[in-house]
């Protein structure tokens, strides 16, 4: 059994920039893919990005974002630059065994956390 919890959110200018962490109970952490989700309104849960012995990242923030993981801390990280309004959603991050391509796909991970919000003004 895995618990994250996310923080870091808020509400930022465009151009700006955050650090959304997730922090993990349990010491199995390390031995877990890693991914970021986020779900805007009215919009399906997109990946973002995800980590196990390499990264992986969706385009549209690819040169943007930099996932990270501290597995001495139990912590998961999304450094997120030069933020656009479009990356106004809830993230979330979640815990699974997925394998590349599967890791893109929400149902491939088991635990999740709650989420925090993101919103980027123009």
């Amino acid at each position: 059994q895995v618990q994250l919890v996310e923080s870091g959110g808020g509400l930022v200018q465009a151009g700006g920039s955050l650090r959304l962490s997730c922090a993990a109970s349990g010491r199995t952490f390390s031995s877990y893919v890693m991914g970021w989700f986020r779900q805007a309104p009215g919009k399906e849960r997109e990946f973002v990005a995800a980590i196990g012995s390499t990264s992986y990242y969706a385009d549209s923030v690819k040169g943007r974002f930099t996932i990270s993981r501290d597995n001495a801390k139990n912590t998961l990280y999304l450094q997120v630059n030069s933020l656009k309004p479009e990356d106004t959603a809830v993230y979330y991050c979640a815990a699974g065994n997925s394998v590349y391509p599967f890791l893109r796909v929400p149902s491939q991970y088991t635990y999740w956390g709650q989420g925090t919000q993101v919103t980027v003004s123009s």
